[in-house]
């Protein structure tokens, strides 16, 4: 059983991609319902300020640090075998397993029907044996009562073994949680990974997400977005964080 960490009052998997993956693979071979959530500062911070949020992430089958800061945490509380896993790399690490263990693969995301199509272009590029068998980009609110029966009725018949979920946070942590118990597949949140698969995002250069600084360059790409919150979030996060290791 992997070890959890807390930081803040969020409770994060000790772990690395290799085991990551082979939990995501277990979970799925069970056919036991859960969702995995990829965690950075925004999503600590959201589960700070909302006990509902934070049960929702703390109930979850698998919380990988995706943010290199929440990896230092774990660190910096005495994980010293913690690595960082990014959403994108487990991501394309179960879809490269898949090809292999003959996985069904689902996409719930996209901000349009040509983003999911160039999500899916790439994955079969990169992954010529994949099967993706079910994909959905859903509108950008809330969906209704019959939408989503007709979302999971479609995940059924798909019979998948993994769905992605890329509709941000902490949207797409409270859908994972509202559905998964419904459905027979492990669910995977992964944030803008869609977005950068599409290639309408680009990666931050290696250097800045081994220093730390891949918000610094998403704020740069995307200032009217999500200057607000990272300006709120990361002193906060700071702050707090600087508060448990001094009462540790």
């Amino acid at each position: 059983m992997l070890t959890k960490s807390n930081i803040l009052t969020m409770q994060v998997h000790v772990t690395n991609l290799h085991e990551a993956v082979n939990k995501v693979l277990m979970l799925s071979e069970k056919k036991e319902p859960s969702y995995v959530c990829v965690s950075n500062v925004h999503m600590c911070m959201e589960t700070f300020d909302s006990p509902e949020f934070r049960q929702i992430v703390n109930n979850a089958g698998l919380v990988i640090a995706d943010g290199r800061p929440i990896y230092w945490a774990q660190k910096l509380l005495g994980h010293k075998q913690a690595k960082q896993v990014r959403g994108q790399d487990i991501m394309n690490a179960l879809c490269e397993r898949s090809n292999d263990l003959e996985l069904r693969i689902g996409l719930y995301g996209g901000n349009t029907d040509l983003v999911l199509n160039k999500v899916v272009s790439t994955l079969k590029q990169q992954f010529p044996n994949i099967k993706i068998t079910y994909q959905y980009s859903p509108p950008f609110r809330l969906l209704t009562e019959g939408e989503n029966k007709q979302v999971i009725a479609d995940i059924h018949k798909a019979e998948l073994d993994i769905l992605f979920v890329g509709i941000g946070c902490p949207k797409q942590e409270r859908w994972m949680a509202e559905n998964y118990c419904k459905l027979q597949c492990v669910m995977v949140g992964v944030g803008a990974a869609f977005d950068f698969l599409a290639g309408d995002k680009k990666h931050a250069p290696k250097w800045m997400q081994k220093m730390g600084f891949e918000w610094l360059f998403r704020l740069i790409s995307e200032p009217k977005r999500l200057w607000t919150r990272y300006l709120k979030q990361n002193p906060r996060f700071i702050f707090y964080f600087i508060q448990q290791l001094l009462n540790k």
